[in-house]
C-alpha cells in the first residue's frame, strides 16, 4: 500500500521543521513515547487503587483498563501485517528522520505506538472520568511525536489514534460485565479484599437504611424513621368531637 499524496507531503513538512530544532528537542521527542506509556502504566496502577474505595463496577474498569488496551493493539497489529504499507523514512524521497528507521517488515500503517497511546487514555478515562483533560492530549502529543521523529505518516497516527479511542472503551465495557461479579465474590475472601479493597458501607440516606431520612419523592418514611405529622388528620377530628360535645347528638 501506497501513502496518500498529502500525507506525504505533510510527512516532509513536519520532519524538516523537525530538522531544525534543537538537539535537546530531538532526544526529549524520541524517548517520549515510550516515556509516555510508562507513565499510562503507573496510572493503571494507580486507578486500581482507587478503585479499592469504589464499587465493584469501578473496580471492574480499572482491571479492564490494560486489557482493552491490548485489544486495541492487536487490532492495530492484525491490521498493519494485512496493508503492508512501507515506513515513510524508507518510501519518501530524500527524507530526514530523528529515530533511527524500523527495519524492512515493520509496517507503518496504523501507528501501533499511536493506537496504544490513544486506547491507554481512553482506557484511563472510562474508567476514571476526571484524567481526561491530562490522558488525552498527552495521547495526541505521543501520537504527533512519531511524525516528527520520521517513523511514520500523519495519517498513520491519525488512523492508530481512531483504533485506539474506539476499540479499547468498547472492550472496557465488554470486560467489565465479566469482571464485576468476580469482584464482587472476590471482595468476600481474604486476600481479594486485599486487593481489591473491602465492599463499600451502605450508602447513607437510602431506602430501607434504618434512620435514614426519606428521598425527595418517596413513597413512605424510611424503616426506624419518625412518621411525619399531618396537621390536617390530626386536628379535624379532635375539632369535630369537641363541637359534637357541645351541641349535642346530630339529629
Amino acid at each position: 500500500m501506497g501513502a496518500p499524496d498529502f500525507s506525504a507531503d505533510l510527512y516532509r513538512e513536519i520532519t524538516g521543521f523537525a530538522q531544525g530544532t534543537p538537539s535537546w528537542v530531538h532526544e526529549v521527542a524520541d524517548v517520549g513515547t515510550d516515556a509516555g506509556l510508562l507513565l499510562f502504566a503507573v496510572l493503571f496502577v494507580a486507578g486500581w487503587w482507587r478503585a479499592r474505595g469504589l464499587d465493584a463496577r469501578a473496580m471492574g474498569l480499572a482491571l479492564a483498563a490494560p486489557f482493552a488496551v491490548v485489544s486495541a493493539y492487536l487490532v492495530s497489529e492484525v491490521s498493519k501485517s494485512y496493508i503492508q504499507e512501507e515506513r515513510p523514512c524508507r518510501a519518501v524521497a530524500g527524507a530526514v528522520h530523528i529515530a533511527a528507521c524500523p527495519s524492512p517488515g515493520d509496517w507503518s500503517f496504523p501507528s501501533n505506538h499511536a493506537t496504544i497511546a490513544a486506547a491507554s487514555a481512553a482506557a484511563i478515562v472510562v474508567a476514571w472520568r476526571a484524567l481526561a483533560p491530562v490522558v488525552l492530549p498527552l495521547a495526541a502529543l505521543m501520537a504527533f511525536s512519531r511524525v516528527f521523529v520520521g517513523v511514520h505518516y500523519p495519517h498513520d497516527v491519525a488512523a492508530g489514534f481512531l483504533v485506539g479511542v474506539v476499540v479499547a472503551p468498547l472492550a472496557a465495557l465488554l470486560l467489565v460485565r465479566v469482571l464485576r461479579p468476580l469482584v464482587e465474590a472476590l471482595r468476600g475472601v481474604s486476600v481479594g479484599g486485599v486487593l481489591l479493597g473491602a465492599r463499600p458501607a451502605a450508602v447513607a440516606g437510602a431506602v430501607g437504611v434504618p434512620g435514614a431520612p426519606v428521598p425527595h419523592g418517596g413513597l413512605g418514611p424510611a424503616v426506624g424513621a419518625a412518621a411525619p405529622v399531618d396537621d390536617a388528620a390530626v386536628t379535624m377530628p379532635d375539632v369535630m368531637g369537641g363541637v359534637t360535645r357541645r351541641q349535642g347528638p346530630v339529629p
